[in-house]
């Protein structure tokens, strides 16, 4: 009688290429995976052996789970997708990243909140409800010389992002479900428009490019340009201390030098993408990401 191989879960709802990679590197290491939707997931609590229904996993739960992606929705879904991470761990199930680093990082009125109360240096930001304060403040940064980046709560990839130049930009600040966002515009050193992308697993750094966007957004889902660098002393720090702070697994950190050469923390991702990073950099990032999930969670079991 063969013996499958221990099998974890790969939770997406488009695993497309960056989970096919993963796929291969748990395979590498002898464990099966299967892709699964947070959508098609469901509590079961009438005396069943699982708690969970898991598709691909009817009759016993992964071993592990890897989080690639948790669905929008409304408030209720995607509570309910993040108590499933939160009961599979209370279940003993690896969760990497967990629902804690994804509430904290998905969330950027948290994330700044977070980083600025650790004393990392972050843009000046603004999260609230009233329009009139907002549209207040706005003019305030204007007056003084500054842009403003007005950003949805919850988003990636650069998307709903707009910066208020001018006073005629004011009248179209929208908010994002009622919320505003509103972060300082940080001009970068040098010419043109740039940033870091520092990827963290496990408290190291593993890469590091510089992104040239085309316009002020260096999202390489924007047509930003990647290209290699070694991070210095001051960014590691800084991406490794971001990554502890909000207790992640791993994490793509965002950060940007001003014009007055100081390091400034835009964003911490705990599902950041790495295809443009592989492009430029001498590393696997799922063989990295897979090889930590299974030597700290799984081969001490």
């Amino acid at each position: 009688m063969t013996i499958p191989n221990p099998k974890i879960a790969i939770f997406t709802d488009d695993a497309g290429w960056h989970g096919k990679q993963l796929q291969q590197a748990f395979k590498n290491l002898g464990y099966d995976s299967a892709f699964v939707s947070l959508t098609e997931c469901r509590f079961n609590l009438k005396n069943q052996i699982l708690p969970i229904f898991i598709p691909e996993f009817e009759t016993t739960l992964p071993v592990a789970v890897f989080v690639r992606g948790v669905p929008g929705g409304s408030l209720e879904e995607v509570i309910l997708y993040l108590d499933f991470l939160h009961a599979l761990k209370i279940l003993e199930i690896p969760v990497y990243n967990d629902a804690n680093a994804i509430e904290r990082s998905v969330d950027k009125a948290m994330t700044s909140f977070l980083l600025h109360n650790a004393g990392l240096a972050t843009p000046p930001t603004w999260v609230l409800r009233d329009r009139d304060t907002a549209l207040a403040l706005v003019k305030n940064e204007l007056s003084q010389g500054n842009f403003v980046i007005s950003k949805p709560l919850f988003g990636s990839q650069g998307e709903g992002i707009r910066r208020i130049e001018k006073m005629t930009d004011v009248p179209w600040l929208t908010s994002s479900h009622g919320v505003y966002y509103l972060q300082r515009f940080v001009p970068c050193a040098g010419k043109g428009f740039s940033d870091y992308r520092v990827f963290v697993i496990n408290g190291e750094v593993v890469a590091t490019m510089r992104r040239r966007g085309k316009s002020w957004l260096n999202n390489v889902a924007k047509g930003a340009m990647c290209e290699r660098v070694e991070p210095t002393i001051d960014m590691i720090r800084l991406a490794i201390t971001s990554t502890h702070l909000l207790k992640m697994d791993y994490a793509g950190v965002d950060i940007l030098e001003d014009s007055e050469g100081k390091l400034n923390v835009i964003e911490i991702n705990s599902i950041p993408a790495w295809k443009g990073l592989e492009s430029v950099c001498d590393v696997t990032i799922a063989e990295l990401l897979a090889q930590d999930l299974i030597n700290r969670y799984l081969k001490i079991k």
